[in-house]
């Protein structure tokens, strides 16, 4: 059984530079196989989400090579429009492949989604969303199966500013006929990213950061280059860590303007920033301050994906504070394992109130899943004593090297096989 094995309990001191974008990355990932031609992505991560869309594109027959830091895909020809069930039961954004698909190939057919278990994630204003440009679905043996051989433009609403139905309409107008006007559409900085990249491509997508888009649908794309954004979740995991560890932390390439709301947070925790040319400096003498109350929302609100390392990080602060969960409902997975660390924690429904501890002691902890691990790794380098950190094949979805980032900060940390 693989583990990480963390020594916690010292300052942090040092700098990471921040990866690429997991929730970018995905959807650009997808929108690969609409265009019959080359593809170079720069700045992708080296996840294992990564890895599992990557085989499912070769499963189409694509060509995908790394080429140094370089990810070159070559779509030009599709023979399968099928998502293998090892994969799409594995991670949750294969449903996303449903817009790619039908746009290219006019069909699809794809496993029920899987991935991380943090509660009930439907589907259904994918499949609603979708079927207002002429997607037809079914449910099959191998999964959902989807045809739409003839897409056209059309108004959509969503009830709920969905991120993964969001880029699954704009996947799917980009070359249906016609203009596709998206209502309450998401606005999180992926949901631009892949704007860019399709316009990058000659899409035509307009309004990307508000709730209204303009898609209007192309006859065909072209090859492109594209650099992906760094990944705001992974650089506010690492400014909770330092909030709950102390210590002095900069952090290159974070996206800043895209951390508003959890820079926000962070002074009222009494964290200390200053942000310059290549990131922000992120500093913490003490334990920080509690925050009254939060709830997490919809972009620019405070990210649900942060969530958990916020719960781990208030739960070394000084006084009581307050977390409400409004995007799913099992996100306090994490809990019972912060318990065990000696953090004071109760559940009173969608909130969480978290009574600060003066130390938190390292144990025996089981990531469940994705955020929820990478909390745990917070928790554990904040923590006196040693850590093991089990099933971390789950923060490797996500995290294309912890353990490397964490030795950088000067945290004792070693990945081992029992």
């Amino acid at each position: 059984m693989e583990y990480l094995e963390i020594k916690g309990g010292n300052p942090l001191k040092g700098e990471v530079r921040i990866q690429g974008s997991k929730n970018a990355a995905l959807p650009i990932l997808s929108a690969v196989i609409l265009h019959r031609g080359t593809t170079v992505l720069r700045n992708c991560p080296k996840i294992i989400d990564v890895v599992y869309m990557l085989e499912i594109l070769k499963d189409f027959g694509c060509r995908v090579s790394w080429e140094k830091e370089e990810l070159v895909i070559d779509a030009s020809k599709l023979l399968d429009c099928q998502v293998a069930e090892c994969y799409g039961r594995q991670m949750r954004s294969s449903i996303m492949l449903l817009g790619s698909l039908l746009g290219r190939m006019k069909e699809a057919c794809v496993s029920y989604p899987g991935g991380c278990v943090i509660g009930a994630r439907p589907i259904d204003l994918h499949l609603a969303a979708l079927e207002r440009l002429g997607a037809v679905f079914t449910e099959e043996p191998a999964g959902l199966k989807a045809v739409c051989r003839q897409p056209v433009g059309a108004a959509v609403s969503l009830p709920f500013p969905s991120v993964g139905a969001t880029e699954n309409v704009i996947l799917l107008a980009s070359l249906a006929e016609g203009t596709t006007i998206l209502e309450n559409a998401a606005r999180e900085p992926e949901i631009v990213e892949l704007c860019r990249f399709l316009n990058c491509m000659g899409g035509s997508v307009r309004g990307a950061g508000t709730s209204r888009l303009v898609i209007t649908g192309v006859k065909e794309l072209h090859d492109t280059e594209f650099t992906i954004m760094p990944d705001r979740i992974v650089a506010g995991t690492y400014m909770l860590m330092t909030a709950a560890a102390g210590g002095e932390v900069l952090l290159r390439d974070a996206p800043l303007e895209q951390l508003e709301c959890v820079r926000r947070v962070l002074e009222q925790m009494g964290v200390k920033q200053e942000h310059g040319e290549h990131g922000i400096r992120i500093s913490c003498g003490g334990r920080p301050r509690c925050i009254e109350e939060l709830s997490t929302s919809p972009y620019p609100g405070f990210p649900t994906d942060l969530q958990s390392p916020l719960l781990a990080a208030l739960s070394a602060a000084r006084g009581s504070s307050c977390v409400r969960e409004t995007i799913f409902e099992a996100r306090f997975k994490i809990v019972e394992e912060l318990c065990r660390m000696g953090a004071d924690i109760r559940i009173e429904g969608e909130k969480a109130v978290i009574q600060g501890v003066p130390r938190l002691y390292g144990t025996d902890l089981t990531a469940r899943e994705l955020r929820g691990g990478a909390a745990l790794v917070l928790a554990a380098a904040a923590a006196e004593g040693t850590s093991r950190i089990y099933q971390y094949h789950y923060i490797a979805r996500g995290y294309e090297n912890i353990i490397r980032d964490l030795q950088s900060l000067g945290v004792v940390v070693r990945y081992l096989r029992s």
